[in-house]
């Protein structure tokens, strides 16, 4: 089995993703689902390697498979918990983490969050809604300095939403650029 089988199959998943969740903001069961098996299946099958991406080639095993699944899903759970991102988006990189395994899929996850900010930013400065963002930012900063000092939740929802992302453009951007960086050089640096 060629190793660029496994990236091309995770671009395309990804790329599926991207359509759906601009299209309709929502990334539908169909593409992560069968994305997820076929990532624990790959690393099950394969014969052992450093991971699908790195060098040598090959798979991690399924353990190592559904510890990337299950911290990919762990890691944005909270987020939708507070109503922050959808399902879709959490996933979206619990089937990453099944592709990348337990011990990339951290890395994946903060080079994420930093691509969502970056498309926050972005995605507001076009909508002409940066102020609210900014405003909504400082907010939630302020409550939550005020709650440590309290030792309450003083948490309030912010006054206007700042409009809802198509995160799986951050998910996607963020997992192609590791998983290149992956298959160059063996390692995330993170």
């Amino acid at each position: 089995m060629s190793s660029l089988l496994p990236m091309m199959l995770l671009f395309a998943l990804l790329g599926a993703a991207v359509w759906h969740d601009v299209r309709a903001r929502r990334i539908p069961n169909a593409v992560v689902f069968p994305g997820a098996l076929a990532g624990l299946a790959l690393h099950a099958l394969l014969p052992a390697g450093a991971g699908l991406f790195a060098t040598p080639a090959g798979g991690l095993g399924l353990v190592s498979a559904l510890g990337g699944l299950g911290l990919g899903l762990a890691i944005l759970l909270p987020m939708y918990a507070l109503r922050l991102m959808g399902a879709g988006d959490v996933k979206l990189l619990a089937m990453v983490g099944a592709f990348v395994g337990a011990g990339q899929i951290l890395a994946v996850a903060l080079v994420t969050l930093a691509a969502g900010g970056i498309l926050a930013l972005a995605f507001a400065t076009a909508q002409g809604k940066l102020r609210s963002l900014l405003g909504n930012a400082w907010q939630m900063m302020v409550f939550t300095g005020m709650s440590g000092l309290t030792g309450r939740p003083l948490v309030a929802a912010p006054s206007a939403a700042s409009g809802r992302l198509p995160y799986a453009v951050a998910i996607a951007a963020a997992s192609v650029a590791c998983v290149l960086w992956l298959r160059a050089f063996g390692k995330l640096p993170l």
